[in-house]
């Protein structure tokens, strides 16, 4: 965990006037090194990861590290490879985790080696994130236990088998501990983060840069807004996986009781 001072002088700096106006390099350098590690799996939603990559890419001084249990490539959902730079064991000290969601969570919610990195990586890093349904590997790691938090609407209510309090909100903050919805949800989720390390004014500077305006065509990114029958579709076409994950999330809640 960072010292009261680091944050202290991070909150100097992120109240200062001149800060917006300067250089990206002066800025780079105002601050001290922050390491960012995204853990990667076979099965991850390429937008989970993506999403906050690009956000995380962006704030000053910060180093984005792509974690897995080996280097070979990592297929996500829909067969997009992306290549990890560290390993498990070779990854250095975090002050950031974050852990994207996907169907292949589930593959890893009974993986001990991956449950370990996450332990042990949380008891000294600032904060603890999740995308989607990441947040039910950080719960099967017993990192949730007494925190609200939120995940993907099909799933949010598993976050209690693992002694979470489930929130229907797009990004919630309990503590260091900081969760976001499904899929696109990351990305307000990494903005939240940008503010919280670097101010607000940093955060709204790279929401500027990636010109993160959203305006769908259609009001029909949530089963409050979609039409009954899309909702549904949807459920039924999920159903499979969805009973799959919750066998597997009824085992991975079961050891840490």
């Amino acid at each position: 965990m960072r010292s009261s001072a680091w944050s202290a002088g991070v909150h100097r700096l992120q109240e200062a006037q001149w800060l917006p106006f300067a250089s990206e390099s002066f800025v780079s350098s105002a601050y001290q090194p922050v390491n960012v590690g995204i853990l990667l799996f076979d099965g991850v939603t390429q937008l989970d990861l993506t999403g906050p990559y690009e956000v995380f890419s962006r704030m000053p001084n910060t180093h984005v590290h792509l974690i897995a249990v080996s280097l070979a490539p990592v297929r996500t959902e829909w067969g997009l490879r992306i290549l990890p730079d560290t390993t498990l064991e070779d990854a250095p000290q975090l002050d950031l985790i974050c852990v994207p969601g996907g169907w292949g969570v589930d593959d890893c919610l009974e993986d001990e080696r991956m449950l370990g990195f996450l332990r042990a990586r949380a008891a000294d890093a600032e904060y603890v994130t999740s995308v989607c349904s990441g947040a039910l590997l950080l719960g099967a790691a017993g990192l949730l236990r007494g925190y609200r938090a939120t995940t993907h609407w099909m799933v949010r209510d598993l976050l209690a088998s693992f002694g979470a309090e489930p929130v229907h909100d797009r990004v919630v903050r309990d503590r260091n501990r900081i969760t976001g919805g499904g899929v696109t949800a990351g990305i307000d989720f990494a903005l939240l983060v940008a503010s919280e390390l670097f101010g607000v004014s940093v955060a709204q500077s790279i929401q500027l840069a990636i010109e993160y305006h959203p305006d769908p065509p259609f009001d029909s990114g949530s089963p409050q807004h979609a039409p009954a029958d899309i909702v549904r579709t949807l459920i039924d076409r999920s159903a499979s996986k969805l009973a799959r994950r919750r066998a597997i999330v009824a085992r991975a809640s079961a050891r840490i009781q």
